[in-house]
């Protein structure tokens, strides 16, 4: 592909030649280490969910296969992103291999484009996975491997192709879902098929949990496949373009694992399948995975419709445009889906309600306010990403607190209330001779060391209130408004601290360190003040937060300094009024713990099991009778004279 286009995409886009050796090498780099990168998702997706070990056993990693395939890919992944660091500088910015000659030319290269940032930030995803796959010997060992993974692989794609153009919001949100399930069903079934190549054995419930991860990814991946699709074609004829044609190519690979799985499905239901008819699945599965990433690759080395279509500034950086002032009309009037946490909304609903449909088929019942209090929380996460506030978060700094304020405090304190975690132990079972499963793997995380660190009051604490700080007082605000991508990074943390801090206050699910309630209370008021303090400073200052971007946007409607006195108040009463209101839940729970433990004692004593009460009686008698009997001085008498 890059010898048979030549220099046509570079001119296309105002980038000049950098040779047929940079473009040649860099393509053949970019296809190994995708194919590196998606083996070592699978083999960690296989070490984590796809075993048919014990639960006895599985805790443990033994040095077998998976372990093996890991080391060698995420070896080959670091080697290939390393050299992308460098082949990325000179491609993206059309600079020949000679450059490099240049002192400093390097560093300026690396810091011209984001493609070579994004492979810096792959590589030290793929160094800490080789690392991991040498020394850890717990299940728990991969988990810290598996999320660096995930934002290994997703650092390339969400700096593409799919930041550019109109609607690029939703392009980048589908590429997000695309490239994770790609990368964890693509991979397990690579690795799968590596292991009958080389005449090991997949065992029964293996290939039943990849058929079953099959069914949720597939689904998922066709999906956003679509949503990519119509993004990067901006309304042209498929045929019309060379990613048009590309795209077809991706179809027909994915149409053909898709049969290709179903069919194994069909076969394994009937007990059909065979090491033969198992072998010639996998192989065909692969040659599809194969075809899908060479796919892929010519896809990003070839620029796509969207990029020649006429964009907006405002489109630039957002997606879309906002002609219209964000009047509460609008902003409750005017809904452009967040794919991204409507994504996840829908999953975390899912999940939750089937497992209270599994409890209520097991005959256990769930108290109706804690699912309540769920699906609450989720409407205000998607209410607030979703609707006219969420899509005028970036051009107005005031909504922006809202959205802020409304995914940090209001979401997280009634998420925390459906007690998740609590839920899914007693939905799921364990056997220690049958494979690990879904309670396990709750249990394993429950007592990992690294989840009691990160529960840490003080390490939460810092978090919560630091973050309001560190990011609009730094800088750093100013520079992730003008991504998507870092947006979106910015409300999943929001979400996510605000439920960590929530959770050791009024949390349903026991926190690995439990705070007391008196201390639960100092924790809540240590928090007002920070919030007060950051709400005045925003209100007061004549300095506008992110000042350059909003600039660069110059809507009409814009009044900044009115913003930014709107964002103070909202961070002053929005942090104020959610905290007196978990005050008020806090008092109600300890109320009604006192209650309970009344309650037990009084049913203690009623039945005569409870006997503190008496055994303390009986130890002031024993104490008593003791002092009496003990021997003492006498009383002098006449016969015998005082010292």
């Amino acid at each position: 592909m890059a010898v048979l286009l030549g220099e046509a995409p570079y001119r296309k886009i105002f980038v000049s030649y950098p040779g047929v050796d940079v473009a040649v090498i860099t393509t053949v780099l970019l296809v190994a280490a995708h194919a590196a990168s998606l083996v070592s998702v699978g083999a960690i997706v296989h070490l984590l969910f796809l075993r048919d070990a014990p639960a006895q056993r599985a805790q443990y990693l033994s040095q077998g296969f998976e372990i093996r395939v890991l080391r060698i890919a995420s070896g080959a992944w670091a080697l290939c992103a390393g050299a992308l660091v460098i082949f990325e500088a000179l491609d993206a910015n059309g600079a020949p291999l000679e450059r490099l000659s240049i002192s400093y030319a390097l560093p300026f290269l690396w810091d011209a484009s984001d493609a070579p940032k994004a492979w810096t930030i792959s590589l030290m995803a793929a160094l800490i996975v080789l690392f991991a796959s040498y020394f850890a010997d717990r299940w728990t060992g991969l988990l810290i491997p598996l999320w660096v993974s995930a934002i290994g692989i997703l650092a390339p794609v969400v700096t593409g192709q799919v930041l550019v153009g109109p609607d690029h919001d939703f392009g980048g949100d589908a590429a997000v879902f695309q490239t994770v399930a790609v990368y964890a069903f693509f991979g397990a079934v690579c690795v799968s098929g590596l292991r009958v190549a080389s005449g090991r054995f997949v065992p029964p419930e293996t290939l039943r949990r990849l058929f079953l991860l099959g069914i949720i990814a597939l689904p998922l991946i066709i999906v956003s496949d679509a949503v990519i699709g119509v993004f990067k074609l901006a309304g042209s004829p498929v045929t019309g373009s060379v990613t048009g044609w590309l795209i077809l190519s991706g179809g027909a690979c994915l149409a053909v694992l898709t049969g290709a799985m179903s069919y194994g499905w069909w076969q394994a239901r009937r007990g059909r399948m065979r090491a033969g008819a198992l072998t010639v699945l996998l192989t065909v599965c692969g040659v599809a995975v194969a075809g899908w990433i060479g796919t892929g690759v010519a896809m990003t080395r070839q620029p796509p419709p969207q990029y020649f279509v006429p964009t907006s500034i405002e489109q630039v950086f957002m997606g879309f445009e906002v002609p219209d002032a964000p009047t509460l009309l609008v902003l409750f009037g005017q809904w452009r889906p967040n794919l991204l946490f409507l994504g996840i909304a829908a999953a975390a609903i899912t999940v939750y309600l089937v497992a209270v449909r599994t409890l209520h088929r097991r005959g256990d019942t769930w108290p109706i306010g804690r699912t309540t209090a769920w699906l609450a929380g989720w409407a205000v996460v998607i209410v607030a990403t979703s609707s006219g506030f969420g899509k005028y978060s970036a051009p107005d700094f005031g909504v922006h607190m809202i959205v802020h304020m409304s995914l940090n405090m209001l979401a997280p304190g009634l998420l925390v209330l459906g007690g998740v975690v609590t839920l899914l132990l007693r939905a799921s079972r364990s056997d220690r001779n049958r494979p690990a499963g879904l309670h396990d793997w709750i249990t394993w995380v429950l007592h990992w060391r690294v989840l009691r660190f990160l529960y840490n009051p003080l390490i939460v604490f810092i978090l919560f209130v630091g973050s309001y700080y560190g990011l609009y007082f730094t800088g750093i605000f100013g520079e992730y408004m003008r991504f998507h991508w870092a947006h979106q990074l910015m409300n999943l943390h929001f979400l996510i601290v605000g439920y960590l801090y929530y959770s050791l206050i009024i949390g349903v699910d026991r926190p690995p360190r439990p705070l007391p309630h008196i201390g639960k209370l100092g924790y809540v008021l240590a928090a007002m003040p920070f919030h007060a303090f950051f709400g005045v400073i925003l209100m007061t200052t004549p300095e506008i937060i992110a000042e350059d971007f909003y600039l660069r946007l110059d809507l009409p409607w814009a009044d900044l300094q009115a913003q930014q006195y709107l964002g103070g108040g909202v961070a002053w009463a929005g942090g104020e009024i959610p905290l007196m209101i978990v005050i008020v839940t806090l008092a109600i729970q300890w109320s009604r713990q006192d209650a309970r433990e009344a309650r037990r004692k009084d049913r203690h004593l009623d039945t005569g099991r409870d006997d503190e009460f008496d055994a303390y009686n009986r130890m002031l008698n024993q104490l008593t009778e003791r002092e009496a009997s003990r021997p003492g001085p006498r009383p002098a008498t006449q016969e015998e004279p005082l010292p």
